[in-house]
């Protein structure tokens, strides 16, 4: 499983075994050398569960025991141990977890079992499951009902709506944060938890990257919150330092993507179907994987991001866009933008049932642009999408999506601009947690 640090992964999955199985065997490499070091010895399935049925005093039966290896990109030998119990002892049932595993999987010290082992991927909590956390499984019906037929919500439930919306634009979607958040009612607290978390990718940068990269990793991380603040969103090395170039910094960037610290959205040349063959590889914007540690990481003041967007700088415009970026990858979505020149841009094109759709980001109530005339009038796509504070409607071929709608632009048959049925069930369903105490984020949990 990947997923960037504390989005609660390891919480998850000891939730998960201890509601499927008769019993867990939890194994941190980080924590535990001792096990780190048996690794080195012998990594073949009977030596691993025989050690552990010792060494935690359990008898490790096959799939009755769910054996979890935490934090494993600490110990390659154990990644490359996950080949042998696919291939030699499959009935025992192995989930590994690791905060910098996409790192580790580029490395070239050990062969990682590609083929052999199942990736899950686990983001930060996304606005849904946020209005879960809050007890408020009503609305999230109400908002599905509405997208179904693009019908406005009634006026004062939108407003409440977007009153929690900017609130999550302060909080993010990191689990502590949120519980934080939930527990105390108030805002007042979260920006120590966030500032933990970002204290804790600094160090994974000093410890799990080479000593030569670590000061390039750090300076392209710093710069995101600059990067955003541009009016051209383009990621320019020369922001991160003068002088700055891709051989320089590429590297360093290619480590924070791995990392699932940033997300990269690839520039595309044109509208058509597939996009891969449209890509502008050498332009991008990148966006921070949780829009709370971006407003943190910004030093933007809390209560300007609640206040209405007509009333505030242009920055929580960028805050906006990382919020529906973070959205859409959470959900499955590649992340591409479109742009004409210097003269139109549109800020995100998702597919949707094989239809190149475009999406523009509006952080507040005005929508008035030309990117999206100019997109429309050249690839004549079905329908548009527009993300602001309005409210439901459809209009002239665009969609209009309250911001704190956008998770119902998810990947699945019930997608309501499918025209699907509305029956659903919450992502914590099976494993049967309250949210507060869940991460958000994993879409798919095969037993």
């Amino acid at each position: 499983m990947l997923g960037v640090r504390q989005c609660g992964k390891t919480h998850i999955l000891k939730e998960f075994g201890n509601s499927y199985y008769e019993n867990v065997v939890y194994v941190n490499f980080e924590t535990n050398l001792l096990i780190h070091k048996e690794f080195e010895k012998d990594i073949s399935p009977l030596k691993i569960i025989s050690f552990l049925e010792m060494f935690f005093g359990v008898r490790i039966a096959a799939q009755k025991t769910l054996i979890i290896f935490d934090e494993i990109q600490s110990c390659e030998r154990a990644v490359t141990s996950l080949k042998y119990f696919s291939e030699n002892a499959s009935d025992f049932h192995v989930i590994g977890a690791g905060s910098l595993l996409g790192v580790a999987i580029n490395r070239e010290k050990f062969s990682f079992p590609v083929g052999q082992v199942e990736i899950l991927k686990m983001f930060p909590m996304d606005f849904e499951e946020f209005l879960f956390a809050l007890g408020r499984e009503s609305y999230i019906k109400k908002i599905r009902e509405c997208a179904e037929y693009f019908s406005p919500l009634p006026e004062a439930l939108h407003e409440e709506m977007l009153d929690l919306y900017r609130k999550y634009l302060v909080t993010g979607g990191m689990p502590a944060v949120v519980k934080e958040f939930v527990q105390s009612g108030t805002l007042t607290g979260v920006a120590d938890f966030q500032q933990k978390i970002i204290d804790s990718y600094s160090a994974d940068m000093a410890k799990y990257a080479e000593k030569s990269e670590t000061v390039k990793i750090k300076a392209c991380y710093d710069s995101i919150p600059a990067q955003l603040a541009k009016e051209n969103r383009k990621f320019q090395y020369k922001i991160v330092k003068r002088g700055g170039t891709a051989n320089i910094f590429g590297s360093a960037l290619d480590w924070l993507i791995s990392a699932g610290v940033i997300l990269k959205c690839t520039h595309l040349l044109e509208g058509f179907l597939p996009p891969l063959a449209y890509i502008d590889i050498p332009n991008f914007k990148i966006y921070m994987s949780d829009c709370g540690l971006l407003t943190l990481k910004s030093q933007m003041p809390q209560q300007m991001m609640l206040l209405k967007d007509e009333m505030t700088g242009g920055f929580k415009g960028s805050v906006a866009e990382n919020f529906v970026a973070a959205s859409l990858v959470s959900m499955g979505h590649d992340l591409w933008y479109w742009t004409s020149g210097n003269t139109a841009e549109v800020d995100f094109v998702i597919i949707i049932e094989d239809k190149l759709i475009p999406i523009e980001v509006k952080s507040g109530s005005r929508v008035r642009s030309r990117s999206l005339s100019v997109y429309r009038e050249k690839y004549k796509p079905d329908f548009s999408i527009r993300l602001s504070e309005k409210n439901f409607g459809f209009e002239n071929g665009i969609k209009s999506i309250p911001l704190y709608a956008v998770f119902v632009l998810e990947i699945n048959p019930l997608n309501p601009l499918s025209q699907g049925d509305l029956d659903y069930t919450p992502l914590s369903k099976g494993v049967g947690l309250e949210l507060v105490e869940m991460a958000g984020g994993i879409r798919e949990i095969k037993e």
